[in-house]
């Protein structure tokens, strides 16, 4: 029997968990984008999108949508007191100025030295940079929100990248449906695996060579 696999959006929650008080938050496409619905409880958060857009809220209820407040997917924000907006390129100099603590960002690829691909998919021709090579670049930390494998049952984490890179060695943690993993000097960490999951599972579905945690646990929410 198949093992089970987190939800996308248990893989924000945990997500959420790393992000402290106080921090600047870009958020990403796809799973990334969830993430503002799992502020831990007595923590600010202040989000940030390339867009034009700082300390935007969780999503919209329905029946509360703005069409001109949306976050990187699509999906409709709700308005919090304190949001501000202004233009794209301030935004980005925002990024480029290193004022973005954390970036959460989808991915195609992560090679075993933590570089990202996250931009083309060669096989069919499509791309789009948007600004995930400045955040890759400018943030503090880069996690990484994804499900572990493709479609075709491949493994995203990769000894190394065969897609274009988005950024060298820049991931610091990866989160996936089946585990959490730290990209360290070494090579990656393995910290915490899925309910009902093992190391060894976990390993089966990783094409890199895993070092595993003293502490090795259960994903914690």
């Amino acid at each position: 029997m198949e093992k089970a696999r987190l939800e996308r959006e248990i893989i924000a929650m945990r997500v959420a968990r790393e992000l402290q008080d106080g921090d600047v938050v870009n958020l990403g496409i796809g799973i990334p984008s969830l993430c503002s619905q799992f502020v831990p409880e007595g923590r600010s958060v202040m989000y940030h999108s390339e867009s034009g857009v700082l300390n935007f809220g969780p999503l919209a209820e329905p029946g509360e949508e703005d069409m001109d407040l949306t976050n990187a997917s699509g999906h409709f924000l709700a308005w919090v007191p304190g949001m501000s907006f202004f233009h794209s390129a301030d935004a980005f100099a925002m990024i480029r100025g290193g004022h973005i603590d954390v970036t959460v960002l989808g991915a195609l690829q992560v090679s075993e030295k933590g570089d990202l691909a996250n931009w083309m998919l060669p096989e069919r021709g499509v791309g789009n940079v948007g600004g995930a090579m400045d955040l890759a670049a400018g943030a503090k930390r880069v996690i990484v929100a994804m499900e572990h494998t493709d479609r075709s049952g491949r493994s995203k984490l990769v000894r190394e990248c065969t897609y274009p890179l988005t950024g060298k060695e820049c991931v610091d943690l990866i989160v996936t449906d089946i585990a959490v993993i730290e990209s360290t000097e070494q090579g990656l960490l393995l910290r915490e695996v899925a309910p009902g999951w093992t190391a060894e599972d976990v390993q089966r579905e990783t094409e890199p060579d895993l070092l595993v945690s003293s502490e090795l646990c259960d994903i914690q929410l």
